[in-house]
This record gives structure tokens, sequence and C-alpha cells, in this order.
């Protein structure tokens, strides 16, 4: 995301006493000026409330007509579907109300940054909140929680593999969290997805097979190839991959949450449809148990999103990027499509090719890879710095941060139409 870190530690002023012989009275030093009020108490910007309406329409349009008018789902499936979507309602709106108030709080400890994409404008001297991911992610769990009551008996072979799921996304969570406050350096942030994948590993009781893609079986002879651990070993590296990905591919207001938004729309309407044209009872149970996590993450982050739009008003932090990114591994994982998952990040995907020469030292890697801001024209400009954003910039000219930014959500929307396009040929 496109800040810089800032905290304010307590001063010690010392003084140093000469014996100075003089007939005058010394007089004591003048007091110190009252302190300035701190805008800890003032409130933040309105969420951005119609925009978050137009892009919702937009997005769940589509789920929501294959789920009720083009499909013939069982009611079975629909029942649970539909109480999780009410959750994730509520869920939307009681994290609008909650981003105030966890703001308040995170101000008063100085988890604060200043956004480097606005610096040498009045915007750039404000102090935003940091880490407001954490509320997402509270209301997420708290959600998925209390659904369980509605979907789960004791005895459910699924719920062993619920329970693991969210015992990895709170572990992650809880790691982005410390990064945020303790700014743990990058080749810390690499390991960290690898040891709250565990739970998730170990718990796991689905297939490890996975499918050939159709133009290569007269090739290789097989439809199916088991893989057996190495499947789970794959799983791992692509825990590790996704939950730094969106990290990574950020610097401007609303990328990191509207790149989540649109990856996750994409899977709820991919669950849909493998969930229609399936008759395998169990296969469409995988599909669903994946929704039941995907609709609540959706609605969490068009809450967000809300703050976190251009100008962004909160920032989302490692907290809620690591939250993100390894919800939509479990999904995926749970879903019983971790082999498709990498289709559904593409843009990512490049985004990581393009900064290998950085993140691995062959290259210098500065702290914040951001594109360079000029405050008299408001436009961004493309750097040497391997990421997608900066290459953009420098493929398609300079641009203002919002334009910048529906650009880049436009090309994760065109991966995404591609992987549908592509799905009957593979």
């Amino acid at each position: 995301m496109a800040r810089k870190r800032a905290s304010e530690p307590a001063t010690i002023t010392t003084t140093k006493g000469f014996t100075v012989a003089t007939n005058k009275e010394t007089k004591p030093p003048p007091p110190p000026p009252p302190p300035q009020e701190t805008s800890n108490d003032q409130p933040i910007a309105p969420p951005k409330k119609g925009f978050i309406f137009k892009l919702s329409l937009l997005l769940v349009a589509p789920y929501f007509y294959l789920l009720f008018f083009h499909y013939q789902i069982q009611h079975d499936l629909i029942k649970p579907i539909l109480i999780n979507a009410g959750l994730s309602l509520a869920g939307f709106f009681l994290t609008v109300k909650m981003i105030p108030v966890a703001s308040k709080y995170v101000l008063k400890r100085n988890l604060f940054g200043y956004d480097i994409n606005k610096k040498g404008t009045p915007q750039g001297t404000v102090k935003v909140p940091e880490s407001l991911g954490i509320v997402v992610a509270v209301v997420f769990m708290v959600l998925t929680i209390v659904f369980q009551f509605f979907n789960f008996a004791p005895d459910s072979n699924w719920l062993v593999e619920y329970n693991a799921a969210l015992a990895s996304i709170c572990f992650m969570t809880l790691l982005g969290f410390i990064d945020d406050v303790l700014d743990v350096p990058w080749r810390v942030k690499l390991l960290l997805p690898s040891i709250a994948a565990f739970p998730l590993l170990m718990a796991y009781a689905g297939h490890t097979t996975i499918i050939i893609p159709k133009p290569l079986v007269s090739y290789i002879g097989l439809k199916v190839l088991d893989l057996g651990f190495i499947y789970k070993i794959y799983m791992w590296f692509l825990a590790i991959f996704c939950t730094n990905c969106i990290n990574i591919h950020a610097g401007i207001n609303g990328l990191e949450v509207g790149q989540t938004v649109v990856i996750a729309s994409a899977i709820l309407i991919h669950n849909v449809m493998q969930i229609g044209v399936s008759t395998d009872p169990e296969y469409q149970q995988a599909h669903a148990f994946s929704m039941y996590l995907v609709q609540p993450l959706l609605a969490t982050s068009l809450a967000l999103l809300s703050y976190n739009w251009y100008p962004s008003s909160v920032f989302v932090g490692d907290t809620y990027t690591y939250f993100a990114g390894m919800t939509l591994v479990v999904v995926g994982i749970l879903g019983h499509f971790s082999e498709t998952l990498l289709i559904f990040f593409l843009a990512q995907v490049l985004n990581f090719l393009l900064s290998v020469p950085q993140l691995f030292g062959f290259r210098h890697c500065p702290r914040h890879r951001l594109p360079r801001f000029d405050p008299q024209t408001g436009l961004l400009t493309g750097t040497n710095d391997g990421t997608l954003v900066n290459f953009y910039l420098r493929m398609f000219g300079r641009k203002t941060e919002n334009s910048l930014c529906v650009h880049l959500l436009l090309v994760q929307v065109i991966c995404l139409c591609v992987k549908f396009y592509l799905s009957p040929y593979l």
C-alpha cells in the first residue's frame, strides 16, 4: 500500500548546566508550550457507499443469476448458502460500523502512516490509521464460527477441515498483525505462511490428483494423475505464494482490497458453475464449502474497500493482505480446485515474475517500490522497479492514482475472463 510508517516516540529533553559568575539572578527556563491536540479523536472520512453499492451489483449480479435462474441447484445446497449470505450481509454492515471505532484506537497507539503517493499535497500530511485489516479478519472469524451452528453437525466430516481452515486463517492474521507492529523483514515474511498453513495441510483429507489438460492427454496418456504426497507439497508452496502475492501487488489506494474482491467474486461464480454442471454430491458439497468462506470474505472486504478506495481514509496493513491471501488459499484447497487456483492469480503471477530480480537480491530492492508522484500534476510516473504497477505506467504512460487502480483491476478482470474462456478446454 502507498504509505510510509510513522511513529511518535517520547522525546527527552536534556540540558547542560554551566556555572557562570554573574550578579544577575538566573531566571528559570520558560515553561514548555502546551502540547497540541492530536487528530486521534477526529472521525475518518465516511465510507463511499454509492461506489460500493454499484460495484456490489456489478460483481454479485452474475453470481445470483447463475445460482437462482441458470442452474437447477438442489434446495439442500441453496439453503445453507443463503444463510451464509445473510450472515455475510450482516458482517458487511458490522464492518462498516467498526472501522471508524478501530481507527481511533490504532491512532492512539501510533499505528498510522502517511500516503507517499500524495506527498507534497495537504493529503500527504494526514495521519492515516494503519492495520485496519484486523477489523475485517475479526468480523470474518465471528461470521464463520457462528455459521457452524446453522450448517454443521458435531459429527460432520467437514467440520474438522472447516476448523483447520479457520485455524490457519486466524494464525496468518496474527502473524500479519505482528508484521504491522514489528515490521518483519521480507525474507521472514516468505516463511510466515508456511507455518500458518500447517493446520490445514495436516487436516486435509481430499484427493491428491490433478486433471491433465485436454490438449496434453494424448501426449501423456493419462486423464488424471495421482501425485500423492507431492500434492501436499504443492499446496504448501501455493499457500506461501498466494499469501504473499497480494501483499506484493500493492502500492496504491484500493489495490490490495480491490484485487481480493475481484478474485473472490470470480471464485463464487466458479463454484456455482461447478455445482450446476456436476451430479456428484461430494463434489458439489466441496464447492458449497468453498462458498461458505468466500461470501463472508467478499462482504467484509467490500466494507473495507468503502474506506480504502481512493482517496483512502484507512490503510489495510499486512494484516489484511495475509488474511485475504490465506483465505483464498483455504478456499481453493478445501473446494478441491487448488490445481487451478493459480489461474485466478494470473495478474499476481505476472507481478511476481517482474519482482523476482529484486525479491531475490539480483537487483537493489528499495523498501517502497512505488511509482513517482508529481504533486504539480497529480500524476504517477513508473519507475524501474519490478512491479506490475510500474510496468503498466511505463507501458501506457502517466496516470492518476485512481485511474491506475481501475486499470489494474480491469487487467485482473481480463485475466479471469481468460480463465473462464479456457475452462472447457482444460
